[in-house]
């Protein structure tokens, strides 16, 4: 009677993935430029790096640094394939011949060895494009860096020159961006911080309204507290009309926008208007730098979600990506805007004086010239 299996044994059977569509693929490609090397002069761009599997990435720089063998030789013994073996085998362990034959045996067409190369280059694209985009989201997320905004904005860049390449190995073909659903957006870290700044921002704003004006650069959808972004709308609303701004003044025009919901103490929003700390520049730019690095963190997630979905194509991953850098771009431009210095005002330089043009000669004096009416 055979035995049944242990139950830790067949859930440690079943925990094992299944290989990657693209192992399958690796193994195609392998296989017909063991059977048929000369084949790799068909293709270009594609490098061990963009092979899954450490064991695949060196048989295939073995491949590429061997010169291809006489096709009529190479037909009738194993030479070259022994000479692979052995460079590959300087590289990672575990390779057999056996492995070397059973690669040649379940490639289905040697003469697909292009198309089984773009396939894997496609997939090595969606693996880089998500380690930049993981890296973009847990940067931005990162409490601990001195200076989170650069370094963030830094990835960002990082994130968008991958973009750039995987647009210039995949030509365009269709427009369509992709089907996956963006993440919800994360749950803002330091809360509690970030509901202090913005308070102390309405009330010194308020307490200096004239540096509203020049503080185009934060908007509403930079705070976390919906009350606080629309405070700050009736803000610079009463800024931008020349209109008093005081406490009394801003708790009015919240009332005519109806942000005061019935059981509103106005009172609470009267001493919060009132106590002024710091300036407004100061909480204007903590607020801005703390949504661009939002903004960062959840681009990067959103990327994230399109590299792992496998039906999205390189071409969308390039047009959903874009699309994605696009809304931290604005922010971005914004966020240059608050910490650039402030322009000067270049005085103009004074005219010279034009010189007398060259008169008649003057034969009477000056004092004997007669003023006629």
């Amino acid at each position: 009677m055979p035995r049944a299996p242990e139950p830790d044994e067949d859930h440690y059977f079943y925990a094992v993935p299944p290989p990657q569509p693209v192992f399958h693929v690796e193994q195609a490609l392998l296989g017909a430029l063991l059977l048929e090397p000369q084949r790799l002069t068909d293709m270009t761009g594609i490098s061990p790096d963009a092979f899954s599997s450490a064991a695949h990435a060196a048989l295939f720089a073995a491949i590429r640094s061997l010169p291809a063998p006489d096709p009529a030789q190479h037909a009738k013994n194993t030479q070259w394939l022994d000479a692979v073996l052995t460079a590959a085998g300087e590289q990672t362990r575990g390779l057999t011949a056996s492995y070397l034959h059973g690669l040649i045996h379940v490639c289905p067409w040697p003469r697909h060895a292009s198309a089984y190369a773009r396939m894997i280059e496609a997939e090595h694209a969606r693996r880089l494009l998500r380690a930049a985009a993981q890296h973009l989201a847990q940067t931005a997320h990162d409490t601990s860096l001195p200076h989170p905004a650069p370094t963030t904005l830094a990835e960002a860049d990082a994130l968008t020159a991958v973009v750039d390449d995987i647009a210039a190995k995949f030509p365009p073909h269709s427009p369509s961006l992709p089907r996956t659903p963006a993440p919800p957006p994360a749950t803002a870290h330091d809360d509690e911080e970030a509901i202090d700044e913005e308070r102390l921002l309405l009330a010194t704003a308020t307490a200096h309204p004239g540096d509203i004006e020049h503080m185009r650069w934060l908007t509403p959808d930079d705070f976390t507290h919906p009350a606080h972004a629309g405070l700050w709308h009736c803000l610079t609303a009463l800024a931008r009309r020349h209109a008093p701004v005081d406490p009394v003044t801003v708790l009015w025009e919240a009332q005519q926008r109806g942000l005061l919901t019935p059981g509103t103490d106005p009172t609470g929003l009267l001493d919060l208007l009132g106590a002024p700390v710091g300036s407004p520049d100061h909480w204007g730019e903590r607020i801005l730098q703390r949504s661009l690095l939002a903004t960062a963190h959840h681009i990067g997630r959103r990327i994230e979600a399109f590299t792992d979905d496998p039906a999205t194509t390189p071409y969308q991953l390039v047009v959903g990506s874009r699309r994605a850098l696009a809304d931290l771009s604005a922010v971005r431009t914004r966020w240059h805007h608050a910490i650039s210095p402030a322009p000067t005002a270049r005085r103009a330089p004074a005219k010279a004086t034009a010189r007398p043009r060259a008169g008649p000669p003057q034969t009477t004096s000056p004092s004997a010239i007669r003023i006629t009416r």
